[in-house]
């Protein structure tokens, strides 16, 4: 790859001295930030290369979202109806839609996520566990020139589409890491479904597997009081303690959700440095008590690993990783803690400190030379910019992500002038449309809109 220099932007680079350096370039020598400083020093260093000017922009890190589901929700977008519970939308629809899916559909839906992503400034997904086809998901992911971290679900409950006894679930879940490249932007992690429906040898074997693969590994659990509950008849205490006891704490260890913990869960976390992804999105589409229940903001101000996620289309409609750091702040101000989440906090858990927690902290999450060029340029002349005002509070709460310009992923173009450099998107919209529609016929679904379908006006 040639030189690119990102001419003349405010970057703000998350650096441990959350330094913004106004009218700065930022020099790219293949995959990696080569330089920052004025533009007539860089251009001397690297003379020859490419140039995008970012001028009176904002330039970011790309952002981390830690737990985005990318296969066939994105294909019935915005028609799951949001006037049912979490369960009717998970076993009345996604269950059934999966079951029917092909991989086909899986590499378009991750396209479409992960183009939809790019749009947004994410640069980085970790996909906590396509269910049938996770290859083809790595493949939509890659086409698109996305960062992710991709694995299939496992899970060793009877009666479940895809369970297997836990050797078998282990086993795949080897071949699946292994089945795709060691490093680069998209490898592999083991990933199980989590909840109450996985045992403890299930457990302990993928901790077990990811240390032998020195990958992370991810699942669900709490986003809800069920899994509270369910855990509490089969072993008599709960979810995270459990885990405590078990041994698969530990800092290769996502947890997606975990919001309704206790004092000796919030304990395990902090102790064992297990990280979380929070979904705050999810949790209000779904109704799932997050105002009644979370810890998260008490694990960030105690100097816990959390990262930020969007899940699903099914459970927020729309990855977007600046509006998830915006509805975590203010959800935290409107339960009127003590030391409420303050904006710059939030932007941390979309970049430096949501890096950190997938494991990645060393690569991406800031705008440092060494680091990945994993950058967004945000076009200030939107109105959204003007006029300029604190940058870190700009950029959480003034919903700024429809401001994406430019994207660079390891030092690649993916995004140019706000369309998308690797994807046809015109090819993908038309396939889209014909997958949803054969998808929702084969799943035997029929939606059920809001309002009349569009009559032509004579």
């Amino acid at each position: 790859m040639t030189d690119l220099l990102i001419t003349g932007g405010d970057v703000v680079t998350m650096d441990p001295a959350r330094r913004v350096l106004g009218n700065t370039t930022v020099a790219v020598s293949g995959d990696s930030i080569a330089g920052l400083g004025t533009a007539e020093e860089l251009r001397a260093r690297f003379r020859g290369a490419r140039e995008i000017d970012a001028s009176g922009c904002v330039v970011i890190p790309g952002l981390v979202d830690a737990h985005q589901h990318t296969t066939v929700d994105p294909l019935v977008r915005s028609m799951i109806p949001d006037d049912i519970g979490a369960q009717e939308s998970i076993f009345d629809w996604i269950v059934p839609l999966h079951a029917a899916a092909d991989g086909d559909d899986d590499e378009l839906a991750a396209t479409i996520t992960a183009v939809e992503c790019l749009s947004r400034g994410i640069t980085t997904v970790l996909e906590p566990g396509t269910v049938a086809f996770p290859e083809r998901a790595a493949a939509g992911l890659a086409a698109a020139g996305i960062r992710a971290r991709v694995g299939g679900w496992g899970w060793d409950a009877e009666g479940v589409p895809l369970g297997a006894p836990a050797d078998e679930v282990l086993a795949r879940q080897e071949d699946i890491v292994r089945s795709l490249p060691a490093t680069g932007p998209v490898t592999g992690w083991v990933t199980l479904v989590g909840h109450d429906l996985v045992s403890d040898e299930l457990l302990t074997g993928a901790a077990e597997l990811a240390e032998r693969l020195d990958t992370g590994v991810t699942w669900h659990i709490s986003p809800g009081p069920a899994d509270v509950e369910t855990y509490a008849l089969r072993c008599g205490r709960r979810p995270v303690v459990h885990f405590r006891e078990l041994g698969v704490l530990g800092p290769r260890l996502l947890l997606g959700h975990a919001v309704w913990l206790d004092d000796a869960e919030v304990e395990a976390i902090l102790q064992t440095r297990t990280a979380v992804a929070a979904c705050p999105g999810a949790y209000l589409r779904l109704g799932q008590g997050y105002t009644r229940a979370s810890r998260h903001a008490e694990l960030v101000r105690r100097g816990g690993r959390v990262a930020l996620g969007c899940d699903a289309h099914n459970a927020g409609d729309a990855p977007d990783v600046l509006l998830a750091a915006h509805l975590f702040a203010a959800l935290e101000r409107d339960r009127d803690l003590p030391a409420p989440i303050r904006a710059e906090q939030a932007f941390a858990l979309a970049t430096a400190d949501g890096a950190e927690a997938i494991g990645l902290g060393d690569r991406i999450g800031s705008l440092e030379v060494g680091k990945a060029a994993d950058l967004v340029v945000l076009d200030a002349a939107d109105p959204a910019w003007i006029p300029r005002g604190d940058l870190a509070r700009q950029l959480v709460w003034g919903h700024v992500s429809r401001t994406v310009r430019d994207v660079l992923v390891d030092g690649r173009v993916v995004v140019r002038d706000r369309r998308p450099t690797g994807v046809d998107l015109a090819a993908v919209a038309e396939a889209a449309a014909e997958r949803s529609a054969a998808l929702l016929r084969r799943a035997g679904i029929t939606p059920r809109p809001s309002w009349p379908e569009p009559v032509a006006v004579r």
